[in-house]
């Protein structure tokens, strides 16, 4: 899709001195070394937030984090994905995973170990290391050649449990590693079991780990075969009702109902529930290449403004220490009075409250930091971030965009993906206007006699109704005027205004597929074109 998948080596023309970026990749990566780099390492943001990105950071494909409690279903999602075992894979009720395992593609099976992992600078997971051994051994990359993998990389995470004596005994610190790998992926998918609701403390603790990346989550209740409609309908409204009490925001969270494994449905009530949710789901994951460019510029931006809030709060707390006496106690001052420092800073710069880091998290931090060592504000480095922002991004949209119109428009293929785009087992297939598509006979001569006998009842004059005899019918569906309108426009096969017998039975068609929840075709398709019009257009053509 976009050249930032491709292994170009840099992004800015050389000769000259030219400032002209030639790929997204390469523009984001100069920008982000030339004007927010100095930024983040002057005011130590690295040590306070995230490491600073890598060459492999921009050039990654995409990648979607899977999060839920044991047994779930995250493990045999990405099975269902790639339609094959992967290395480490292990499947069972009990907790089985228990590492984190980023399957990515390669051109044979295998595994690599998390230690070895981290020295690879072709892979995005070098600043992994900070986590040290305990982590380290929980970690492993499971590579296979399956197409699936071409497009986008998954990552497995250890089951959720509840309990203290689980989170201590990890040895790491599971949420920093989640909020780690959400800063860098494309999407998070949260995994609910139909028959496991309930949101741990530790599970709370890794959601909330996941603020400002909102746009990521996605929501999935699978296993939902396994229990009736009504069910279903409470088990819904109960998940809604969790993670409400968890997820602050104010939109509701796209959740996809369905049963994600190769097995028959043991409850075939919500079938094609199930097939319209993993479809839209499968949607989602296919478009993540061709989102990922705006992703990465996106969550340049808002590490852009992240480092500039936090380069005016430590230049804030630098000049409120004292040059000789008192260092510590007015450290401890500053320190408490955070809060209150945070709106004085948001008045001063004009800065939404929604920039700054969470209070809590920042005090902690500060705790153990020499106050005297910090710096002071330098203006040149926050104007270079506040051109980069005002200016250079907007011409990386630009060039987003070029490349959008340059390149055959890229989605996921492969594996589970392949099984629902064509065919008579693809979403849709048969159904709706599309029925009839494969048959000989027109389609609509099944229920022609009952239309017939609605036809004759409206007085047609050699062999047509008018528009307004048709209208009185038509309104009787109840449909508004403008789809009624469009409906018209389809039957009205010759443009004469007036309906024919078939052309009216054509309308009366369009009609209950409208009423049964389908969308209307934009063009008649040629199999629902009456049988006596066929002729006509096939010579106009």
């Amino acid at each position: 899709m976009f050249s930032w998948l491709g292994k170009q080596g840099g992004g800015r023309e050389r000769g000259g001195g030219s400032d002209v970026v030639q790929t997204v990749t390469g523009g984001l990566r100069d920008l982000y070394l030339r004007k927010l780099l100095p930024l983040e390492e002057h005011y130590r943001f690295h040590d306070f937030h995230s490491p600073a990105l890598e060459e492999a950071d921009f050039e990654n494909k995409p990648m979607v984090l899977l999060v839920g409690q044991y047994s779930t279903g995250k493990t045999t999602f990405i099975r269902y994905l790639l339609e094959q075992d992967f290395p480490g894979m292990r499947i069972g009720p009990e907790p089985t995973t228990d590492s984190f395992i980023a399957v990515m593609y390669g051109d044979s099976e295998g595994n690599i170990p998390g230690n070895a992992l981290v020295v690879d600078p072709k892979k995005p997971f070098r600043k992994l290391s900070r986590f040290g051994n305990a982590f380290l051994n929980r970690f492993m990359c499971s590579q296979l050649p399956n197409q699936v993998l071409k497009s986008i990389s998954i990552i497995d995470s250890p089951g959720i449990l509840s309990g203290e004596k689980q989170r201590i005994s990890r040895g790491y610190d599971f949420c920093q590693v989640l909020q780690w790998f959400a800063e860098r992926v494309d999407r998070i998918i949260l995994l609910f079991d139909a028959h496991k609701l309930d949101i741990s403390d530790e599970f709370s603790e890794a959601i909330k780990s996941f603020r400002g990346q909102d746009d990521k989550i996605r929501v999935v209740l699978n296993k939902a075969d396994q229990v009736d409609t009504q069910q279903l309908m409470r088990v819904y409204g109960a998940l809604m009702w969790s993670l409400g009490k968890v997820i602050n925001t104010p939109e509701v969270l796209r959740v996809y109902i369905g049963s994600f494994w190769s097995h028959p449905l043991r409850n075939t009530e919500n079938r094609r529930l199930f097939e319209a949710e993993a479809q839209d789901l499968f949607k989602d994951i296919q478009s993540l290449p061709q989102k990922a460019a705006v992703r990465k510029l996106n969550d340049l931006i808002k590490r852009a403004r992240l480092a500039k809030v936090h380069a005016y709060i430590i230049s804030y707390l630098k000049k409120e220490m004292p040059s000789v006496f008192g260092k510590e106690n007015k450290k401890k001052e500053l320190i408490n009075k955070l809060p209150e420092i945070y709106i004085q800073l948001q008045r001063e710069y004009q800065i939404s409250a929604g920039d700054f880091p969470e209070v809590k998290k920042m005090q902690e931090l500060l705790e153990t930091c020499d106050f005297t060592k910090f710096h002071s504000l330098k203006p040149k480095l926050i104007e270079a971030v506040d051109n980069m922002l005002a200016n250079k991004i907007a011409s990386l949209m630009s060039l987003i965009r070029q490349e959008e119109s340059n390149m055959p428009t890229e989605i996921v293929h492969g594996g589970a993906f392949d099984g629902t785009m064509a065919g008579p087992f693809g979403h849709g297939y048969g159904e709706g206007a599309k029925e009839g598509a494969d048959e000989e006979e027109w389609v609509v001569a099944k229920d022609k006699p009952a239309y017939d006998e609605i036809f004759y009842t409206l007085s047609p004059i050699n062999g047509k109704i008018s528009g307004i005899s048709a209208k009185k019918e038509m309104v009787t569906s109840k449909l508004p005027n403008s789809v009624l309108g469009k409906i018209w426009k389809l039957a009205d096969c010759d443009g004469d205004g007036m309906l024919d017998d078939e052309e009216f039975a054509l309308a009366k068609h369009l009609i209950k597929i409208k009423l049964d929840g389908y969308e209307l075709p934009g063009t008649l398709p040629s199999h629902l074109v009456p049988p006596s019009h066929r002729k006509p257009l096939q010579t106009a053509e």
